[in-house]
């Protein structure tokens, strides 16, 4: 590699734990592109963007047209893509036998299909480089969890395409790896609390006794792990999951 900045392409980077690892990032010296649907939350981090200025776009990872379009924009502005953070995510939680096809469908095609069109248009800029790093956001869900046979059964996909393509893409220089968080406190925790009628306070406190390491987690936490995949010095470590959760995940 030379001393060229690497660059950066974060999907649902706009807020929570996508915007903290945009800022990582940008702190470790990546220029950065942020792919989100949220335009307001886009606006909003663009004015409070300190030290770096981030490439926008708004983006349905879901969509291949649109997928390509971003990927091509970003090669555009920067030249070349060296990190995919695959970050974007929704809930649809509901006990099975409330679960509507919607609900399915919409948690797949943001959480598995977008990772999956991304991590496939990026990958020709990366061969090509001979060098590349791509991060999915699973999540301990994978691992099962009442009310959301959506979200993890497409958090367990991300693992399974995560070691996949670590070994179709390791041979050229492209690691691929997988941070998987346990309870982080976000708008998305704050929907889980919402959607089962407790206080978001109450929630976390229920939460944190369950946690070995007596604590939440915050998306810098998850930051950090992202920022270590994305790393030169971790070139060897390959198709692993991490899972960032204050104890064992299992």
């Amino acid at each position: 590699m030379s001393n060229t900045k690497r660059v950066a392409v974060v999907t649902g980077g706009a807020k929570g734990i996508g915007k903290a690892v945009v800022e990582r990032l940008a702190h470790e010296g990546h220029q950065i592109a942020v792919l989100d649907t949220d335009e307001e939350a886009l606006r909003l981090m663009l004015e409070g963007a300190q030290g770096y200025e981030p490439f926008t776009r708004i983006t349905d990872i879901s969509r291949h047209e649109d997928v390509k379009k971003a990927v091509a924009e970003t090669v555009e502005r920067f030249g070349r893509i060296d990190i995919l953070v695959n970050n974007a995510g929704v809930i649809r939680d509901n006990l099975l036998f409330k679960m509507s096809d919607s609900d399915w469908d919409t948690v797949m095609d943001v959480h598995l299909k977008g990772a999956f069109l991304m991590s496939r248009e990026v990958q020709t800029f990366m061969v090509h480089q001979k060098h590349g790093r791509i991060i999915n956001l699973s999540s301990t869900s994978a691992l099962g969890n009442r009310g959301q046979a959506n979200y993890s059964t497409a958090k367990a996909g991300l693992q399974g395409l995560t070691k996949t393509l670590a070994v179709e893409l390791g041979p050229y220089g492209i690691t691929v790896n997988a941070v998987a968080p346990g309870f982080i406190e976000t708008d998305m925790t704050r929907q889980t609390a919402e959607r089962i009628g407790v206080p978001f306070e109450e929630f976390v406190s229920m939460s944190i006794r369950q946690i070995p390491a007596r604590r939440s987690g915050q998306p810098e936490d998850v930051a950090n792990a992202v920022a270590f995949f994305a790393d030169e010095r971790s070139s060897y470590v390959n198709g692993q999951i991490l899972y960032v959760s204050g104890g064992p995940a299992s």
